[in-house]
C-alpha cells in the first residue's frame, strides 16, 4: 500500500486567497511584457533610444512631431488633478464646526466625524462614509467595560469595534455623542 507524503486536500479558491478571483476588484494584467521589443511588435513598433516609430510599410518617422501637443494637454491634465488634490487636502485639514465622537482604548479606536466612521483595531482599518453606512449600533453591556460600536452596511454585512472603557460612566457619555454625530451625519433613507 502506498502512501502520500503531505497534505491531500486542494488548495482554497475564492476572493479571500486571490483577490482576483473577483473581477473588477484589481487591475487587469498587462497584455504583454514590459520588455518586448520593436520586432516582436506586430504594427507601429515604436523605438524608445530614437523617438520614432516604425509603421506597417517599414518606414520610420519622427514622433517628437506628432506627440508634442498631445504630450502638453497630459501635462496640463495632471497639473489640474493636482490642483484638485490640493484643493481636497485643503478641505480636509479645514476644521468643521459640528460633533466629533471619538472613543480609543489600547487596542481600538473609533472616530465618527463629518467624514465618515473610521474604525482601527491594532494595525487594521476601515473607514465608511456616510452613505456607505445602513446603521450603528451600541452596545453597553450588563457587566465588563468593553463597548460595542457596530457599524452596519447596507449590503448586509456588519464591523463590531469594542472598545475598553476606565469606568462604566463613559458608557452614558459615549452614547451622548455618538447620539449627536448621527443626528448631525446620518441621514436616515426611509425620512
Amino acid at each position: 500500500m502506498e502512501q502520500r507524503i503531505g497534505s491531500g486536500s486542494q488548495p482554497l479558491e475564492g476572493a479571500g486567497f486571490d483577490p482576483a478571483f473577483i473581477p473588477g476588484l484589481t487591475s487587469p494584467a498587462s497584455a504583454g511584457p514590459k520588455d518586448v521589443k520593436d520586432e516582436d511588435v506586430a504594427e507601429g513598433s515604436v523605438s524608445e533610444e530614437t523617438g520614432s516609430e516604425k509603421t506597417d510599410s517599414g518606414e520610420t518617422r519622427d514622433l517628437e512631431a506628432v506627440d508634442g501637443p498631445e504630450v502638453e494637454a497630459d501635462d496640463e491634465a495632471d497639473d489640474d488633478a493636482s490642483d484638485d488634490e490640493a484643493d481636497e487636502e485643503a478641505g480636509d485639514d479645514a476644521p468643521v464646526d459640528g460633533p466629533v465622537f471619538e472613543a480609543a482604548d489600547r487596542r481600538a479606536r473609533i472616530v465618527a466625524d463629518h467624514k465618515g466612521v473610521r474604525l482601527s483595531l491594532d494595525d487594521q482599518e476601515c473607514e465608511f462614509r456616510w452613505d456607505e453606512i445602513g446603521a450603528i449600533e451600541t452596545e453597553a453591556p450588563r457587566f465588563g467595560k468593553r463597548f460595542t460600536v457596530t457599524v452596519h452596511t447596507p449590503d448586509r454585512r456588519w464591523y463590531p469595534i469594542e472598545i475598553e472603557a476606565a469606568a462604566r460612566s463613559r458608557f452614558t457619555e459615549w452614547d451622548e455623542q455618538l447620539d449627536a454625530v448621527l443626528d448631525a451625519y446620518f441621514e436616515d433613507s426611509e425620512s
